[in-house]
């Protein structure tokens, strides 16, 4: 096979996975017009319509469907082919591709990036951060990581960060108008953030004490899908907010913020890295893994 008929079934395959020609771009580092040109072409040369496009979607034709499904273990090998020219390098190459949590491109990804792309210049990082559950493979990515609850089944998981505690925060000026929560049956009667995921459903606040374990819609006329703003809310004194501890220690140490009802504020889960199970480990991962965890192991 040539090389550009290579090149473009390559495209081909990341505009199928993403549904989106401007997606495949970004990742392929590509402009759109050249993913549209390089399938163009593909179609023109096999005489068949690959992709249904509209103004707001890209669906695989029938013949779509079927060249994918014969191409895909043959890319596989392809890329494991070139992953494994690496081994004779003298540092890891290429891009690694990383869907996150907000909360973990904070505490893990965030005090990595200098020192990671230092200590490999031929490495290209791909962040993602957000709160939706997405399918890594799926989606292209190369490594995820969230709380230990949200780690499918069949991923391998790699321990990055140690148990974190959501906390109930209010301000001062809140406290002092509304008084402060005692018990979860007292949050009823307070202004709580609904955190509401992107998808649309709210998160419920997960408290708990010895044996009780409560998972509680808080009422609340504030919801937003991003915990600076929560946190901005509270500062404000406009609303009690339920958010991870490490975000708030600085407020809360300069009095900013207070806590409220501790003792139904235990430990969560730590947070996990993560990668399929029948992959092989790319060297860019194997190198970012391994840094990743240092601290936990020093």
């Amino acid at each position: 096979m040539q090389l550009d008929n290579l090149s473009h079934l390559g495209v081909f395959a990341s505009v199928a996975r993403h549904g989106s020609f401007r997606k495949a771009a970004a990742e392929l580092a590509l402009s759109a017009s050249a993913v549209s040109y390089a399938v163009r072409t593909l179609e023109d040369r096999l005489g068949v319509g690959l992709f249904n496009r509209t103004t707001r979607s890209v669906a695989l034709t029938e013949a779509g469907k079927h060249l994918l499904e014969r191409l895909q273990p043959a890319l596989g090998g392809v890329n494991l082919a070139l992953e494994e020219m690496n081994m004779f390098r003298a540092s890891p190459a290429g891009t690694l591709r990383i869907n996150s949590s907000r909360d973990a491109a904070v505490m893990v990804i965030g005090p990595l990036i200098r020192r990671y792309l230092d200590a490999y210049p031929d490495i290209t990082l791909d962040v993602v951060s957000d709160d939706s559950l997405v399918d890594i493979v799926d989606r292209g990515f190369d490594l995820g990581i969230r709380y230990e609850e949200h780690v499918p089944e069949d991923m391998i998981a790699v321990p990055v960060w140690g148990s974190q505690r959501f906390v109930v925060v209010g301000s001062p000026e809140y406290f002092a108008r509304y008084g402060k929560p005692q018990h979860p049956d007292d949050l009823a009667r307070h202004n709580c953030v609904r955190y509401r995921f992107p998808r649309g459903n709210v998160y419920k606040w997960e408290l708990g004490k010895g044996d009780i374990k409560l998972e509680l819609d808080v009422p609340g006329r504030l919801s937003v899908g991003d915990s600076e703003l929560a946190t901005r809310a509270a500062l404000d004194g406009v609303v009690l907010a339920f958010l991870p501890e490490f975000r708030l220690r600085e407020h809360i140490a300069a009095g900013r913020l207070a806590l409220a009802m501790e003792d139904w504020c235990p430990p969560s889960t730590g947070l996990m890295m993560y990668y399929p199970r029948q992959r092989r480990m790319s060297s860019a991962l194997r190198a970012f893994i391994d840094m990743a965890r240092m601290p936990q192991e020093s």
